[in-house]
């Protein structure tokens, strides 16, 4: 699996609970905090549903 580096680049606030608990599931809880995660289809799933408030690296 290929490890993701993810950075929060926009706010939660006024986001759907939906949005802002995979954020808090991904690790992210502020702006330019980054995480690295492993790359599975869960995680990929994850990350496509908030894809407009992160910026994903390899």
């Amino acid at each position: 699996m290929a490890k993701l580096k993810l950075t929060q680049v926009k706010s939660i606030i006024k986001r759907p609970k939906r949005q802002k608990a995979t954020m808090q599931a991904l690790g992210l809880t502020k702006i330019n905090k980054t995480v690295e995660v492993e790359g599975t289809p869960q995680i990929l799933g994850m990350v496509e549903k908030v894809r407009h408030l992160i910026k994903v690296e390899q």
